[in-house]
């Protein structure tokens, strides 16, 4: 009986294995920023109080839950690139730019923070798109605009709760 060989499979879709890489790369520091802004986002969720509590609490549900969701995606782009799409909490840490809350925060600090997260995964994302045109690689641009699109959405609809009347 003959051994099936082990050798992975070459992938070939138009895109040299060192532009995948670094575009991997860049996927998975995203995937890092997102994972870390589900994790405050769920944590505010559970922890908000104050005068604006439902309607904190509710906004948050919805966008960690969205979050959750953008989660897949991004780890399936960088698996079908074929590379492993990083997955525990020491590799989030070193890579994420978004930095854990200690403690739980008052509400609008909550939202402070969210904010700064929002934005700060916006830019992860921008970060990637050279490394993606330059290898025509457009499905992640178009994972990358629809990153982007929720990310500068849900930062302008936060700040606009800090907004003084």
């Amino acid at each position: 009986m003959s051994k099936k060989p082990s050798k992975t499979p070459t992938i070939d879709i138009g895109i040299d294995a060192t532009k995948r890489e670094k575009i991997a790369g860049g996927l998975s520091a995203l995937l890092a920023d997102s994972y870390t802004l589900y994790l405050m986002t769920h944590n505010f969720h559970w922890n908000v109080t104050g005068p604006m509590f439902n309607t904190l609490h509710l906004m948050f549900m919805g966008q960690y839950t969205e979050q959750w969701n953008a989660l897949d995606l991004i780890a399936e782009r960088i698996r079908a690139l074929g590379f492993r799409a990083p997955g525990t909490y020491k590799e989030f840490v070193k890579m994420a730019s978004i930095k854990e809350v200690d403690d739980v925060p008052k509400a609008m600090d909550m939202v402070r923070h969210l904010v700064s997260a929002q934005e700060a995964t916006a830019r992860t994302a921008r970060s990637i798109f050279p490394a993606v045109e330059k290898a025509n690689d457009q499905p992640t641009m178009d994972l990358l605009t629809q990153r982007l699109d929720v990310h500068e959405k849900t930062a302008w609809m936060l700040r606009s709760l800090l907004e003084e009347q």
